[in-house]
């Protein structure tokens, strides 16, 4: 398998932005294999008499319905057997809090029930003892004999997303793809503020600190010291997330933490035991003793981090090129004077600039290896990708999915979104059989950059895009873009190894208790090197063996 590195994905998709793509698809024409004579099943347009696939659903909290429909009995539903002749025969449902999804499975799995066909799954652990079974077929094999030009191209863009699913050369999962630079963060700063105080938007990490001093003791909303939060992180879950992320601050000093990076000897080395963790620890310790960070940083999720951004008491808070749609739009209820603009990530002493990048993909689907009619998925698949993911003008999806669910058209002819949809907007995508039914990775980007340089939105994509995201989302994407081969994803995507499975959950305390005690003071900085010693020895060695044991194997 052909190893593509984060710098050079970004590459990729970046020579895709300047120059433009192939329309592909086939316009809702017949779907076909590429070679008839070696199909176990014969894929068809439509299936008559009607074929069934069976899955499962892990239902979100708060997806909406409407109509009285169900998970199981939806638009969706209804649609894939009126356009393909395919009946959805749901096995059972679950709403997904606390991880009921993936106890309800392991019980059906361990207690002998029937499995499903198809089910796609977000846990990347739940993923890899679901293909540990063995219930479930080589899924890549049944992708080269079935999947479209249009699909094959998409998963083309990074090869490395099947990595996680590979057992013995056979890739056992078909990666669900997701849009690229979703996770990828810049800094979200008060333009208002940098203004009335004459300053320019930081561009290092000494500048920044010369900001967030200025915000903090010479507040130009009068709000005092104590009422303001420069700069609003947590690290309650991670280091390492995607929203009042502090990872680039260690990035500031060449290293991500909490994953695998790839280094110049070009293997495997966890980031949190790099050097330049201690400089980056000793950073914020040093914020945590100036007011710079919250005080509670160390209880807060991501969604707190946008608390005090939303009420006007914050003046930098990291995240994603579309956090101006929300919750930053929400700011002006609380502060109506406020300007929120997007920045780069500062360098640190060096000059370098680092932050974690974002993966290809959301999830897996795994194909039973008892399904009847696995060519079946591949037509319902294939057509979304042809139609749905990036739609030109004359796609049957023009201008979203199911009309009187994600739109409408009222009287004149004329399309309605959101809440003027009659009986509210549904995200009636997350009914279809495989989430978000088909996202081409570098599709969304392409899209607010046309927008960006002034183009009216004529496709689904880029209707959406204007219609749904913030005012400042486009200027985003072009500060995220200016940035290129900054952005590290983590390396390491395969099953647990037998060291994890033993040792990581006390690592992982351990690396936890240990950061914030540095950061808040109980311990001096030194804490850290007793810490990299206690880690190597206490299994991180013996997982970093086995991690690139598994990277040598999938990248031969």
């Amino acid at each position: 398998m052909r190893l593509l590195s984060g710098t050079a994905v970004l590459a990729t998709l970046l020579a895709v932005l300047l120059t433009g793509c192939d329309g592909g698809g086939n316009g809702g024409a017949a779907v076909r294999p590429s070679d008839p004579a070696q199909e176990t099943g014969v894929m068809k347009a439509k299936y008559d008499p009607p074929v069934t696939i069976s899955t499962v659903w892990a239902v979100d909290p708060a997806l909406a319905f409407k109509n009285n429909e169900t998970i199981e009995n939806n638009v969706a539903t209804r649609w894939a057997l009126r356009q393909f002749g395919i009946n959805i025969r749901t096995l059972w449902s679950v709403t997904d809090t606390n991880g009921a999804f993936a106890t309800k499975l392991r019980l059906a799995l361990s207690s002998g029930q029937e499995m499903p066909d198809v089910v796609t799954i977000g846990d990347a652990q739940l993923a890899q003892d679901m293909i540990d079974s063995g219930v479930f077929a080589d899924a890549g094999a049944l992708f080269d004999k079935y999947a479209n030009a249009t699909w094959k191209k998409a998963m083309n863009l990074d090869p490395t997303v099947w990595d996680p699913y590979i057992r013995g050369g056979k890739r056992m999962g078909i990666p669900v793809l997701d849009y690229a630079y979703n996770h990828d963060y810049l800094l979200w700063i008060r333009q208002d503020w940098l203004d009335k105080l004459g300053l320019k938007a930081p561009r290092t990490i000494g500048e920044l600190e010369q900001v967030m001093d200025a915000f903090k003791n010479h507040n130009p909303d009068g709000l005092t010291p104590d009422e303001v939060i420069p700069l609003s992180i947590g690290f309650k879950n991670s280091m390492n997330t995607w929203m009042g992320d502090p990872s680039w601050i260690f990035g500031a000093y060449g290293t991500i933490p909490q994953q695998w990076n790839l280094g110049k000897d070009g293997r495997l080395a966890y980031g949190s035991i790099q050097p330049g963790m201690k400089m980056g620890l000793q950073k914020l310790h040093e914020w945590y003793e100036k007011g710079y960070i919250p005080k509670e940083a160390a209880l807060w999720d991501e969604n707190k981090t946008a608390e005090p951004a939303v009420e006007g008491t914050a003046g930098i808070i990291p995240g994603p090129y579309w956090m101006s749609g929300w919750p930053l739009q929400d700011t002006a209820k609380n502060a109506p004077n406020a300007v929120w603009k997007p920045y780069p990530i500062p360098t640190g002493p060096s000059g370098k600039a680092l932050r974690h990048g974002t993966n290809y993909t959301n999830g897996v689907v795994l194909i039973n290896k008892k399904m009847k009619h696995p060519e079946a998925l591949f037509t319902y698949e294939n057509y979304l990708f042809d139609n749905f993911a990036d739609p030109q003008p004359g796609s049957p999806f023009d201008l979203g999915l199911f009309k009187g669910y994600d739109y409408d058209i009222d009287a004149n002819g004329s399309p309605l979104f959101g809440s003027k949809i009659p009986g509210g907007y549904v995200n009636s995508v997350r009914y279809l059989l495989i989430r978000d039914g088909a996202r081409i990775p570098d599709a969304q980007m392409r899209s607010i950059m046309k927008l960006a340089g002034g183009q009216k939105p004529v496709t689904r994509l880029e209707t959406e895009i204007a219609n749904t995201y913030g005012p400042e989302t486009a200027d985003a994407a072009k500060v995220l873009l200016s940035q290129p081969g900054i952005s590290l994803t983590d390396k390491f995507t395969g099953p647990m190894t037998p060291t994890m499975k033993s040792k990581l959950d006390y690592l992982n305390k351990l690396e936890l208790q240990t950061f914030n005690e540095i950061i808040y003071g109980s311990k001096s900085a030194a804490a850290f090197d007793n810490f990299v010693h206690a880690w190597r020895t206490s299994g991180g060695d013996a997982m970093t063996k086995e991690v690139n044991g598994w990277y040598a194997g999938v990248h031969y």
